[in-house]
């Protein structure tokens, strides 16, 4: 499928993920526009999260076919990984409760500015530099509907302080300052009420129509599901779900972030076992928390 210059084109047939012990997810099928709302339903341990993983790069497929903006899985997995965004992962895309809104959207714009760019920009006079930065945080904290100024302290509030809603818009706008074209998004409604879910809908339902396409993983699609691209990920017997109440992370493949190389031609320059089979499933959540924590440094 072709994409436009912003948003990718997701298309599945058959697609499917398998664990040590069994299928996290198999037989998915998705076709989806750019700028789609994909809304991934499922219960706990039906491998909405590996789907989320493996639709981004970040996990290697075990059986059918999939496209991210016209880039094959799991050939193009490094590729797919750079034009897509993680928000709202645990372990891999998490907030530090320890520091505040100002800090994490600093940090996150430095990091956009030095590896997100051409040597060109980097190049170019601080001024100009600060100024793009600025735009670009003020433009990603506009598209998740955060204003700064009702935070309790502003822009030094602490991520602890912050409400559940209010985190989830954070996470997004973090995600978004570096100008995916496929933003994946977990556990949108976790723990949220009914006037919070239909906010943090109505949220992505505005990235999605400003050109990125999103995918969320949810327990309940939006009330209102015209335009969403539903996909439901079933459940299998042969799934183990983890007991964190997350899915559980097949460890077939840890997820790499940083790679410049196809995924086929060499491993990830920062994880060599890449390619390993994970060593048990008897593990669960300690062997996730592995897989989820080198995803994490990219």
């Amino acid at each position: 499928m072709d994409s436009t210059p912003h948003g990718a084109a997701v298309a599945a047939a058959g697609f499917g993920v398998e664990g040590p012990r069994g299928w996290a997810f198999r037989d998915i099928d998705i076709t989806a526009e750019p700028g789609s709302l994909i809304a991934v339903q499922g219960p706990s341990g039906s491998g909405r999260t590996c789907l989320l993983l493996a639709l981004t790069g970040r996990m290697k497929p075990a059986a059918g076919t999939a496209e991210v903006g016209g880039l094959p899985l799991p050939k193009k997995m490094a590729a797919v990984r750079s034009v897509s965004a993680l928000a709202h992962v645990p372990g891999i895309a998490e907030l530090d409760p320890s520091l505040t809104v100002g800090e994490h959207l600093r940090e996150r714009a430095l990091l956009q500015g030095r590896f997100g760019g051409s040597l060109r920009a980097l190049l170019r006079p601080r001024r100009e530099r600060r100024a793009e930065a600025r735009a670009l945080v003020d433009g990603a904290l506009e598209a998740a509907g955060l204003d700064l100024e009702t935070l309790p302290k502003g822009i030094r509030t602490s991520v602890r302080d912050l409400e559940r809603l209010e985190a989830l818009r954070l996470s997004v706008a973090l995600a978004l300052i570096g100008g995916p074209r496929l933003l994946a998004v977990d556990d949108t409604d976790l723990k949220l009420s009914d006037g919070e879910r239909a906010a943090a809908w109505t949220m992505l339902r505005g990235v999605a129509a400003a050109g990125t396409t999103v995918l969320a993983v949810c327990s309940e699609p939006p009330e209102d599901g015209e335009g969403v691209v539903l996909v439901d990920t079933g459940g299998h017997p042969e799934q183990a779900p983890s007991g964190d109440g997350h899915d559980e992370q097949p460890s077939q493949d840890k997820p790499d972030g940083d790679s410049s190389q196809d995924a086929r031609d060499e491993p990830p320059a920062r994880n060599e076992d890449a390619e390993r089979p994970a060593r048990d499933e008897n593990d669960d959540e300690e062997g996730a928390a592995d897989a989820l924590a080198e995803a994490g440094r990219a």
